[in-house]
């Protein structure tokens, strides 16, 4: 989904390796392209899914699938790298990222691909919000003017009292606010490792999932069987590319580059559900872009200040 343009431009839940070699942003680049082809393939795969079962079935198949996944990967290490300084913590993050994924899922299965993900990119001055409102980062005027533009987008997109947007697209507003937690969280677990941190959230969100999928479950029919699998596939796959695109590149360079899920959501968007976001759709997205990048510019230039 397009919360990982969050991810991109706070460098969050997908930090690079604190030992890197030598930057090569073209590498690094190319593979972050990849890795929202993959993350927007696996939204549409979600998309498809849910017009034939409930979305609680779908979302226990994308955490159970990255799972397996990583059960396969880390394997007789598991015991330890479970291990958290902040376990508490670390399940808050989970069932914050785990409602992430329940909304936008909820979602998509009403909305086109590009208006969910235009709402969700909201992501970026969320967070500058919350960075300020509980870690006691500095709000100034210039992020100020950043969020409130990029509100004024997100409505341009819901247009209220209007009548024109479905009720839905409210669910992928609210994804983006959840995912926001879920990123202000993983700051404050940062000192676990990445591992570790994906785990947890896997693993809650497989537990919680199947508590609720029984209430749910439908048969899967065999044609769709190998969609459940790629949903997995695709979430987990994608993952590992971000990791390292920022192995290979700083997350400076990578953020504009963020954004680019957006055109390949109106892409898979057209290809698979023959939609296309409307003028208020591409305006209101437009102007979050705007105040995305805009937020991100002042970062780095306070940054190099500092």
């Amino acid at each position: 989904m397009s919360a990982r343009t969050s991810q991109i431009i706070e460098g969050g839940p997908v930090a690079a390796p604190s030992v890197v070699a030598a930057p090569r942003p073209g590498r690094g680049i190319a593979l972050l392209l990849a890795a929202l082809v993959l993350f927007t393939l696996m939204d549409a795969a979600a998309k498809h899914l849910g017009t034939r079962y409930h979305p609680a079935q779908v979302v226990w198949a994308r955490f159970a699938v990255n799972s397996l996944i990583l059960l396969t990967i880390f394997g007789p290490r598991i015991p330890r790298l479970i291990r958290s300084r902040q376990p508490g913590t670390q399940v808050l993050r989970a069932l914050a990222q785990l409602a992430t994924v329940v909304l936008f899922f909820g979602a998509i299965r009403y909305i086109g691909l590009a208006e969910a993900a235009a709402l969700t990119d909201l992501n970026p001055v969320l967070i500058t919000l919350g960075a300020a409102l509980f870690l006691g980062e500095k709000l100034g005027p210039r992020r100020l003017i950043g969020i409130g533009v990029a509100f004024a987008g997100a409505m341009i997109i819901l247009r209220p009292g209007v009548g024109v947007m479905h009720p839905a697209a409210l669910l992928a507003l609210a994804a983006a606010f959840s995912y926001t937690a879920g990123a202000l969280l993983t700051r404050v677990v940062r000192g676990d490792g990445l591992a570790t941190s994906m785990l947890w959230s896997a693993l809650v969100g497989t537990t919680l999932s199947s508590l609720a999928v029984p209430f749910f479950w439908q048969p899967v029919a065999m044609g769709d069987l190998w969609i459940f699998l790629a949903l997995g596939i695709l979430g987990t796959a994608g993952q590992g590319l971000l990791i390292l695109a920022f192995s290979e590149a700083e997350a400076g360079t990578l953020a504009p580059f963020g954004y680019t899920g957006l055109i390949f959501s109106s892409v898979w968007g057209f290809v698979f559900f023959n939609q296309l976001p409307d003028g208020w759709t591409v305006l209101g997205a437009a102007v979050i872009v705007a105040a995305g990048l805009y937020v991100w510019a002042r970062e780095r230039q306070a940054a190099r200040q500092g």
